[in-house]
């Protein structure tokens, strides 16, 4: 077992690559490279890309972790059979190349070498009923897309919750912030965060439910703040761009959600003020309310999921 340390891309297939980059810089994201028949792009934060699209028959393609170095891929990939390989992706680095129990390609990659940070467009000070930051100023939140920072996390629909659950945490080092029920004893999924032990993450980077058959879920990605996601939603409104789900607020996971369809039909999501967990966080079990239910924000359309 490794301990990876975040979530590093997701991949797709797309029969047009111009209008996949056209709908992903309306969501916010930047071209990082186009490369043949692939696409990659970024956020703002210094990491290669966090989106590959390649040509071909629209559909999910597979999922890449970051671990700390390459030595972990190569002991990862001595107890797996398996070979670390170079990279062929911007930022370089070594790749190791597994399959999970549904058949879904996963990556593994360390020792890329990382990008400069973009400018964050909308570094806003903001005024509460309590504290007053932003003082002898006006705030101007501007016209334009989200900016993107990074991929925060994946959501898969997988055949055995358990199965995907076990292969996830034993090669990966994922652990357990909160567990779903549909009944005492009855588990439909969890949602899994990084292990860096006192190091505080994101509540969740993968969550597997368990719906009886594979699939993609959801991709979410992780925007500077508020105003920035509210104005993101704005521009892709005006764009003419399928929304889904938001805005709202989460229950587990605490953070500000906004769901979109890119054209192929893949849900997006954009989100900010999650909550953060390390290892003196305990495993929690919750119900089926915590999870389809929001804090505030409208209730979840039946096409979530599918």
């Amino acid at each position: 077992m490794i301990r990876v340390t975040d979530i590093a891309y997701v991949r797709f297939r797309a029969p047009d690559l111009d209008q996949m980059e056209a709908f992903l810089i309306e969501f916010g994201l930047s071209r990082a490279a186009r490369e043949g028949d692939t696409l990659y792009m970024r956020g703002s934060d210094p990491r290669p890309f966090c989106h590959v699209t390649e040509k071909g028959e629209a559909g999910f393609a597979g999922i890449g972790f970051h671990a700390e170095t390459t030595d972990d891929l190569a002991r990862l990939a001595s107890s797996e059979g398996a070979t670390v390989e170079d990279s062929p992706m911007p930022g370089g680095g070594k790749i190791l190349r597994l399959t999970d129990p549904d058949g879904v390609p996963v990556d593994v990659i360390a020792g890329q070498t990382p990008p400069e940070a973009l400018p964050v467009l909308r570094r806003l000070r903001h005024n509460d009923g309590e504290t007053k930051n932003r003082v002898g100023a006006a705030l101007r939140i501007g016209v334009s897309p989200s900016q993107v920072k990074r991929l925060g996390h994946c959501v898969l629909n997988v055949t055995d919750f358990r199965r995907s659950e076990s292969w996830y945490k034993s090669r990966l080092g994922l652990v357990t912030s909160d567990e779903i029920e549909l009944a005492p004893g009855a588990p439909l999924g969890a949602f899994l965060r990084c292990d860096r032990g006192s190091v505080h993450v994101d509540h969740h980077t993968l969550f597997l439910v368990g719906t009886g058959a594979r699939g993609f879920n959801h991709a979410a990605f992780e925007v500077a703040n508020l105003d920035d996601l509210m104005a993101g939603h704005d521009h892709l409104q005006k764009a003419g761009r399928r929304h889904e789900w938001g805005v709202g607020r989460h229950i587990l996971g605490s953070q500000i959600f906004d769901y979109w369809r890119d054209p192929w039909g893949h849900t997006v999501e954009h989100w900010t003020d999650g909550d953060l967990f390390n290892n003196g966080t305990p495993p929690n079990v919750v119900g089926l309310d915590d999870l389809v239910g929001n804090q505030w924000g409208p209730p979840a359309p039946p096409s979530m999921g599918s």
